[in-house]
């Protein structure tokens, strides 16, 4: 089934044919949209003139160029500098860890709690982040080493709408909306 994150089909066949720029999308998927996280990676790869992310580019890219790119409007992120400098140290670690080949971190792995492990090795990815994404490869990419489930937490759950890793049409994002805003309402009425 072909990815639907950024609920643009162009931006979305991106995502569906390079690895990286799924990966990129779930770094930048904090602070913005959901969709416009998943829209940088092929607006990135526009702006670099190519049809598709190399990781071996970006890491060696001069970092205040990667920083215009970034803060060109539309901007690709609210925060285009630390943002830049995130993707950058996210390739530059595919490249010095996996050969800048982002399919490495989860090819062989044994199982779930392995593929979590290395997502949150990588700069950017924190536990939380680490999950969905292990969820997203589940889910919607085919890779699903023992217990990935498990590893993924409750991101992993079937028929869940928690996350990125459950938005497979307009409708799922919108259940993960209502998800993600009764989440926040209960964690506020918490507060007090």
């Amino acid at each position: 089934m072909p990815l639907q994150l950024s609920q643009d089909p162009d931006s979305d066949a991106l995502l569906d044919r390079d690895p990286l720029a799924l990966l990129i999308g779930m770094l930048l998927d904090q602070q913005i949209p959901m969709e416009h996280a998943f829209w940088a990676p092929a607006e990135l790869a526009r702006r670099l003139g190519r049809d598709r992310l190399d990781a071996r580019e970006i890491a060696a890219y001069d970092p205040d160029a990667l920083v215009a790119i970034f803060a060109t409007p539309r901007a690709l992120h609210r925060y285009p500098k630390s943002m830049a400098g995130r993707v950058q140290a996210l390739c530059a670690a595919l490249v010095e860890t996996y050969d800048g080949d982002v399919t490495l971190v989860w090819a062989d792995v044994p199982d779930g709690a392995e593929l979590v492990s290395r997502l949150i090795a990588l700069p950017g990815f924190g536990k939380q982040k680490a999950q969905i994404f292990t969820a997203l490869l589940g889910k919607q990419r085919g890779v699903t080493p023992a217990g990935w489930r498990e590893a993924a937490g409750s991101y992993g759950d079937e028929g869940a709408h928690r996350s990125v890793a459950d938005v497979v049409d307009p409708g799922s994002l919108l259940k993960v909306r209502e998800f993600k805003q009764a989440a926040k309402a209960a964690a506020k009425a918490a507060k007090g």
